[in-house]
């Protein structure tokens, strides 16, 4: 089955975060398009678990204009090369203060692969220790917390925890049980 074909392609902005750029494309049938895309590095997640209670942090998101639980993650643009387990420690360790003895890697993600190359993994920790958080200055109003897990469904279901990552990390998490 052929594939969309790259043309062309120019950057059309950029910060340290991303870049976003158009590519002109042609369809498998020959005709011509367009496609913006955003590219980011790759992000990891993590579900920080002690056997009954989730871990997670409550943030303002700019974007949507209001305060999001969700699981810790993120990326580390000015070390991209960074090994997903590693950044998902460092995720955790200044998000969080937690520090694990295990990230066991459950999958990846795809944030929204029709407009954005991201992706991401998902990790699971245990062997919970409690340190002090290292946040980012972006971060200075993230507050975080545990849950057991049937809050944190209930959260899910009331549309309190919204962020598709934590949503589809924790199916993730789910389908590792059985």
């Amino acid at each position: 089955m052929p594939f969309i074909e790259t043309i062309a392609s120019r950057e059309a902005y950029r910060n340290p975060w991303m870049v976003l750029r158009e590519d002109d494309i042609r369809r498998p049938d020959g005709s011509p398009g367009i496609y913006a895309v955003v590219d980011k590095p790759t992000y990891a997640l993590v579900i920080p678990y002690d056997g009954t209670r989730l871990r997670l942090v409550e943030q303002f998101r700019y974007p949507v204009g209001a305060r999001r639980w969700e699981f810790p993650q993120g990326t580390a643009p000015d070390l991209a090369d960074l090994e997903p387990a590693a950044l998902a420690e460092r995720e955790l360790r200044e998000e969080t203060g937690l520090r694990a003895t295990s990230f066991e890697a459950l999958g990846q993600l795809d944030v929204a692969p029709g407009m954005s190359s991201q992706r991401g993994w998902v990790f699971l920790a245990t062997g919970i220790t409690e340190g002090r958080a290292d946040r980012e200055h972006e971060e200075q109003d993230m507050r975080s917390a545990w849950f057991p897990r049937e809050e944190v469904e209930q959260l899910m279901r009331d549309g309190v925890i919204a962020d598709a990552q934590s949503i589809a990390a924790y199916a993730l998490f789910l389908l590792r049980g059985r």
